[in-house]
């Protein structure tokens, strides 16, 4: 069976700056994947990456059997849902929640002219609902709290009942109980066999949600470890992604890490 998404020796250059380096890394269908590394490790370049967005500078990109470079993006893009602070710089904060939501059909951050059935509509709140917000759904995005903007966030992108879901530190910017509400709430997305495959990306080990299958550590642009969660999240590689020693605790099926010593 092939993989849901498959990087070969990526590599992403901005002028002499090397912002992956030869990247090889594949995504199967039914797992969940976490992907932690500090600042500038290249996190959010390799999801633009995957979400189509960005070409590799060398290397191959193949996401849902589609190769970039011989693909139409249009068209594989609404297969993939994405969550990330970039796309919510766009969203106007006058726009209606349930705007917010309806709009991934068309692939747009605004509603314009176009036309949405009863079903489309029917979705959306529902997702809203799933996700504790759909109360909310006749407010104004910019009304909201930061943690309930995520979750909109979130619904949004499995509007178009997408096959990968790329979450882009979705609880960057929440206080403890917006992180934990959060981190439930992708508890329960992780452990639905219906759900897509997930793929997330955080800076802190206390925000991998239970339900999550396997780990990869970037720094630097390399990948220094991939695989089960379980071998990856421990205090040996974790110390050395971040450049420091890390003592690493489990308590259930959550994580901690903090400075050894």
């Amino acid at each position: 069976m092939s993989a849901v998404l498959d990087l070969q020796d990526v590599t992403v250059r901005r002028g002499t700056t090397t912002i992956l380096d030869r990247v090889t890394w594949q995504v199967q269908d039914g797992e969940r994947w976490v992907v932690l590394g500090p600042n500038g490790a290249g996190k959010t370049t390799m999801l633009q990456i995957a979400s189509a967005r960005m070409h590799p500078s060398s290397g191959t990109a193949t996401i849902l059997d589609a190769r970039l470079g011989a693909v139409d993006v249009f068209e594989l893009r609404p297969r993939i849902g994405v969550a990330s602070a970039a796309l919510a710089d766009r969203i106007s904060p006058s726009e209606s929640v349930l705007d917010v939501v309806l709009t991934a059909a068309y692939g747009m951050t605004g509603r314009w002219r176009e036309q949405y059935e009863a079903l489309d509509h029917e979705r959306a709140r529902t997702l809203l609902e799933v996700f504790g917000v759909g109360r909310f759904a006749d407010r104004r995005f910019g009304t909201l709290s930061e943690g309930e903007r995520k979750r909109v966030q979130i619904a949004r992108a499995l509007m178009t009942d997408p096959e990968l879901l790329l979450l882009d530190e979705p609880a960057a910017g929440l206080d403890l109980g917006g992180r934990e509400e959060l981190v439930a709430a992708l508890a329960e997305l992780a452990q639905d066999r219906r759900s897509p495959v997930l793929v997330l990306v955080t800076h802190h080990v206390e925000e991998v949600p239970p339900g999550f299958t396997h780990a990869l550590l970037l720094r630097d642009g390399a990948i220094r470890t991939a695989g089960p969660i379980e071998q990856v999240l421990t205090a040996e590689p974790l110390s050395d992604t971040f450049g420091m020693d890390l003592e690493v605790g489990r308590h259930g099926d959550r994580w901690s890490a903090r400075r050894a010593g």
